[in-house]
């Protein structure tokens, strides 16, 4: 089987997409769940929104996304285990 010049243009362009779509994806840029003792029992949606909710201290920003699993996006501390702080 022979490759065509044409073909040869096809995967060409789909290697450089490829490459482009791979050195393009960055980390997560969401920020982390706050380490501190207002979050450190925080373990779901309801009780993030007692004051990121519209009428909370702090809402969530114009856009954000209406998920029900805040901690799909926000990293909560590695040494939370189920909303519980273990020893640092």
């Amino acid at each position: 089987m022979k490759i065509s010049k044409r073909d040869t243009v096809f995967i060409v362009i789909v290697a450089i997409v490829i490459t482009f779509l791979t050195l393009g994806a960055k980390e997560r840029t969401t920020k982390a769940v706050p380490d501190d003792v207002m979050h450190d029992n925080v373990t779901s949606r309801e009780q993030c929104m007692t004051c990121h909710g519209v009428d909370g201290v702090k809402p969530q920003p114009l856009g954000h996304p209406k998920a029900n699993q805040c901690f799909q996006c926000h990293k909560q501390p590695d040494h939370w285990v189920g909303g519980v702080v273990t020893t640092k």
